[in-house]
């Protein structure tokens, strides 16, 4: 009997690869087993403030998943949970009860910031500063102290560790939490969502940043906007988008993040999306935006 190839089995294993779960599963290697495809470093230590005073933008959720995917591609990473809400240590599952190290200590009581950060667990050169209940009150406390806005920034020039990358994740208010963090910053990171009022508010963080820039810290700019909540199946996000391209250009990365169940799951469970659920477009997303932030390091440009 002939070992014939039947015409609607040729393709089979090329429609098989086209699976929506192939897809997934393809993705899935590309972002937890890069091999060699790591993602370049970044010529000097890159701080970048991660701000925007309005909530629900997609800010924390974008501070993990970026210092994720850089730390899962070679490179050494922190993040500095600055919001008393302590999100970003929940999404990095990093213990912050009252009463453990954290940024209150270094900001208020002076403690050096390697005494308050811990490596983050499953997720290699991963390292995070975490957030109490207790930030909450540190405004306050502040106010008296000499230098006030240059205490984080202190911290992180004395912390003696190789690290490629710190992220601020920054509370979604213009206080002293958020000008501490700029002034500890050379970059801005500005989450915008795709969504009505999505510039809302944004003209007074520019200011303040300009503020800073004069007064506090010349070196301070704005490198990047990332567009978050990104819904293709309306006219609006494109408008959005359109918009924010137009008036800030090349400071827009090429990168979209869709909204996704996914991404809003995961911390949850104490995870980014990157782990979650690696073959999700969230998370293939996260990891293209990490590719233009390290290529542009690596480029030293926008910088």
């Amino acid at each position: 009997m002939d070992a014939r190839v039947l015409p609607g089995d040729v393709s089979r294993e090329t429609e098989d690869d086209d699976l929506p779960i192939a897809v997934e599963a393809r993705r899935a290697v590309q972002v937890l087993n890069p091999g060699h495809n790591t993602l370049p470093r970044p010529r000097a230590r890159r701080v970048m403030c991660v701000a925007n005073q309005k909530g629900g933008v997609g800010k924390t959720t974008t501070t993990v998943n970026l210092a994720v995917a850089l730390a899962l591609h070679g490179n050494r990473v922190m993040v500095i949970d600055l919001d008393p809400q302590g999100n970003a240590s929940t999404g990095l599952n990093v213990d912050h009860r009252a009463g453990v190290p954290s940024t209150y200590d270094v900001l208020v009581d002076g403690i050096p910031l390697a005494e308050a950060t811990v490596a983050v667990e499953g997720v290699p050169n991963l390292y995070c500063v975490p957030a109490t209940i207790d930030l909450a009150g540190a405004e306050i406390e502040l106010v008296s102290v000499v230098a006030r806005e240059n205490r984080l920034r202190r911290a992180i020039d004395a912390f003696p560790a190789d690290i490629d990358y710190i992220f601020i994740d920054c509370p979604p208010s213009l206080g002293l939490l958020t000008v501490n963090a700029l002034v500890a910053a050379r970059e801005v990171l500005i989450p915008i969502q795709c969504e009505y009022y999505a510039l809302e508010g944004l003209g007074q963080l520019l200011r303040n940043v300009e503020l800073v820039k004069a007064h506090l810290n010349s070196d301070v700019q704005i490198t990047t906007i990332l567009l978050t909540m990104y819904d293709g199946r309306t006219k609006l996000a494109d408008q959005v988008a359109s918009e924010v391209r137009g008036h800030f250009g090349e400071t827009v990365l090429e990168a979209v993040i869709p909204r996704s169940v996914r991404v809003s799951e995961a911390p949850g469970f104490g995870q980014s999306v990157i782990t979650y659920d690696p073959g999700s477009r969230g998370s293939t997303s996260y990891l293209q935006a990490a590719r233009e932030i390290a290529e542009r390091g690596a480029r030293g440009g926008n910088l």
